[in-house]
């Protein structure tokens, strides 16, 4: 007797970084396999240079702006899908749901066209040649924009200080987030402001794309815009009032991360042939990474090593950061994440590798044959504005460091983005044991040792380094069987998915942990000297 057949569904998550587009599937069945069938990923500046991108980012004579096209990060979802549905090895026919993820903060301002077009796009025509007449603002500012400081002040200032804004939205107005960007356009271009029908997340403009109308924010992706009321996860009266005027009526809804805001619209399914699968709202790459990584529970942290640098964790209920440097954000999960980003993470470790002309091998034999704690030298890697602690004159700053001498700065510049990722995450109140990895470079083991000796704490990394996409494809999964009246808790939804890497742990030597608890110190007195 033959057996009954397994019945397989398939969930795809997309990521929409800075630099790149990464798409990962994975697929469910009944007999309770579960595996990563598809991973792919592409950067914007190889595949699309007709943009002119740079690291994903137009060029810029002022270093506080920073700026991308949206068409460009539309073009790249559409070019996506087709090299996907190409893989023969994958039965798209099985895909149940779609989510994404995206870079945080950027904001997409689209006209009154797209109410319209964004439903009725034909599917024998590229996408990048029907959208294009759709932005109101040609270029989006992203996260590591910092020019709105002014902006800041004042919203600040009507919600009754940084304090004050941080209890209510669960930060105080930092210049990358999304409330400042949109006051700056308003007070700068009110004629662009007032032809805008539509602010969206980057996020939020691609899932619109996916399923043909204007798609909601999610409460994650939606906490890193100093516009939504933490506790309620809707718009703030408020915030709203104090960023632009009538910014209430462009604004999509907030709802739930595990929405299903529709489905794949025609373009997508007579196009590329693949099923009407549903659309679940899409979310940031931290909150996505926050599933990616398995971190559904309080007690265990992630440090993710990107464009940005970040480090995350889950809390059950909200703590603004007293000092102002952390973020408090919805969690996907229903619960809430403390986070804290540094703007300069791979492009600065790039700039020492290609300062001394190294590969990325040569950058990991510099860093294995140098003493840690670099016998007290030290450097602060602000080659770009920073975000934590704020710098907004960049310049790196080396104490008793030769700029000549290409190990010793190797050493520095990762001791000096582990120290700072321990200083300023210290308001999230963890005692920190266990650090999951992910992220780029999170694939180089002597980069992982530095962090297990600075926070004292064992290190794993993790068997896919896409957690972002991979947590947008389990948040799918989840929708799905939710939406299906089978919900499955979070621990059961990331289990088989979330490993870590056999024989993968790295752990603290305890002589590094008393260098580098004595040189933190020296580090924290010598970033204070240099704010002033």
């Amino acid at each position: 007797m033959g057996g009954s057949a397994v019945t397989v569904a398939i969930y795809l998550g997309l990521d929409s970084s800075t630099q790149s587009v990464t798409a990962t599937a994975i697929e469910v069945d009944d007999a309770g396999r579960r595996t990563i069938r598809f991973e792919r990923s592409f950067r914007y500046d190889e595949a699309l240079p007709e943009y002119g991108t740079r690291y994903g980012v137009l060029p810029a004579s002022d270093p506080k702006i920073v700026h991308a096209p949206p068409l460009m990060w539309s073009h790249a979802l559409d070019r996506m899908i087709d090299e996907l549905v190409r893989d023969a090895d994958v039965d798209w026919s099985a895909l149940r749901a779609i989510s994404g993820s995206a870079q945080q903060h950027g904001s997409v301002y689209v006209n009154a066209l797209a109410r319209g077009r964004l439903g009725s796009l034909e599917p024998n025509i590229p996408l990048v040649e029907q959208i294009g007449d759709l932005f109101s603002r040609r270029t989006s500012p992203i996260w590591m924009d910092s020019s709105t400081t002014a902006d800041c002040a004042a919203i600040e200032a009507a919600i009754g200080g940084p304090r004050a804004l941080a209890t209510l939205t669960g930060s105080r107005a930092f210049e990358r987030f999304t409330g400042p960007q949109i006051r700056k356009f308003a007070r700068e271009d009110p004629d662009g402001y007032a032809s805008t029908d539509r602010v969206h997340l980057v996020s939020s403009w691609l899932a619109s794309l996916l399923s043909g109308h204007h798609a909601a924010i999610d409460p994650g992706d939606g906490s890193g815009m100093n516009l939504m009321d933490l506790a309620s996860r809707r718009w703030s009266p408020e915030a709203v009032r104090a960023t632009a005027a009538e910014l209430d009526a462009k604004l999509p809804p907030v709802e739930s991360s595990w929405s299903i805001i529709g489905s794949l619209s025609p373009y997508w399914t007579k196009r590329y042939g693949l099923p009407p699968a549903k659309v679940v709202a899409w979310s940031g790459d931290n909150p996505c990474s926050l599933v990616g990584t398995g971190l559904v529970s309080e007690g265990l942290v992630a440090v993710s090593l990107g464009t940005s640098d970040t480090i995350f964790g889950i809390m059950p209920s909200p703590r603004p950061s007293e000092d102002g440097t952390g973020h408090v954000f919805a969690s996907p999960t229903g619960a809430y994440m403390g986070m804290t980003v540094f703007k300069n993470g791979s492009l600065a470790r790039e700039r020492i590798r290609d300062a001394y002309g190294m590969s990325w091998a040569d950058f990991s034999a510099a860093l294995a044959r140098t003493q840690a704690g670099n016998s007290g030298r030290t450097l602060l890697p602000w080659f770009d504005p920073e975000i934590t602690p704020l710098v907004l004159t960049p310049g790196v700053r080396r104490h008793g460091l030769d700029a000549a001498d290409a190990d010793g700065n190797v050493r520095a510049i990762i001791e000096a983005q582990m120290m700072a990722l321990a200083l300023h995450s210290k308001w999230m109140g963890v005692r920190i044991r266990k650090i999951y990895a992910t992220g780029g470079a999170a694939a180089n083991r002597d980069i992982l040792q530095v962090m297990a000796d600075v926070f004292d704490a064992d290190v794993v990394q993790l068997e896919t380094g896409n957690s972002a996409a991979l947590g947008a494809a389990l948040r799918a999964f989840h929708a799905d069987r939710l939406a299906e009246g089978r919900p499955l808790p979070w621990e059961e939804i990331v289990a088989g998915f979330v490993t870590p890497k056999t024989d993968a742990k790295l752990r603290p030597q305890a002589a590094h942990v008393a260098t580098y608890k004595k040189l933190m110190d020296t580090y924290a007195e010598r970033e204070r000297a240099a704010l002033g």
